[in-house]
């Protein structure tokens, strides 16, 4: 449902609220003369109000859900081995359409995951030139000092390797750090912490761009929709 308050709007906008398209496709869409707006063609840049009534020709037209999921402990983000438990099979029969996971947490991380049909955002997410941020609450072994928030600060050489600036803090006399990355190399935090003498008890990630954890459960998700889906998707590109 699209807030009053949202009217009126362009077409574009319009279609990529109502989860149709992004606003690029829904101008290729437009284009391409599959737009009606009470019954006449639409053009790039007419305006909808909220009583119009807007078709899309064509019954075949493929519509992409994005969620929120919040990965448990112990499920696998991809290729499951013998009882090992996949997100897949832990949504299964939850979400309609058949979805899968852009990214991946390791089996004993849990937090933040999108879950989606749209291929498309893959490589727009993932890339290692796109420098996304990513935030993630850390638990150690003991007592962390504001020389090691520095140095994760600073970037770490893990074998080689020099990991890019985060943001990081942490309350004085906790073993409880809060960090933004802007990359994911394979176990990226635990190495960095482990160069620095420090053993990773718990990872949980809270935020992947604009997307935000907020109150879910471990195994709840929710839908992304609206202006947070309009502000993910034109932050990637599309």
């Amino acid at each position: 449902m699209i807030p009053k308050n949202e009217y009126p709007m362009r077409i574009n906008k319009y279609l990529a609220l109502r989860g149709d398209a992004t606003r690029r496709g829904a101008d290729t869409l437009i284009e391409e003369r599959k737009v009606t707006i009470n019954g006449r063609l639409a053009r790039l840049g007419d305006q909808v109000f909220e009583k119009d009534t807007v078709l899309i020709k064509g019954a075949n037209l493929k519509k992409y859900v994005y969620f929120a999921y919040y990965k448990p402990r112990g499920v696998i983000s991809h290729s499951p081995q013998n009882e090992e438990k996949s997100i897949v099979d832990a949504i299964r029969g939850q979400i309609r359409q058949e979805v899968f996971p852009v990214g991946r947490l390791d089996k004993d991380s849990h937090g933040l995951i999108i879950l989606t049909n749209d291929g498309r955002i893959t490589e727009r997410l993932l890339s290692p030139n796109k420098e996304h941020e990513k935030e993630y609450e850390l638990t150690v072994d003991k007592t962390i000092t504001e020389r090691f928030v520095k140095q994760m600060e600073r970037g770490v050489d893990i074998e080689g390797y020099i990991t890019k600036p985060a943001c990081a803090k942490a309350a004085a006399g906790t073993c409880k750090l809060k960090i933004i990355i802007t990359e994911g190399k394979k176990h990226q935090l635990r190495r960095m912490c482990a160069a620095l003498g420090y053993t990773v008890r718990d990872i949980k990630r809270t935020r992947i761009m604009n997307i935000a954890l907020g109150s879910l459960g471990s195994g709840q998700f929710r839908e992304i929709k609206g202006k947070e889906l309009e502000t993910f998707l034109a932050s990637i590109g599309m």
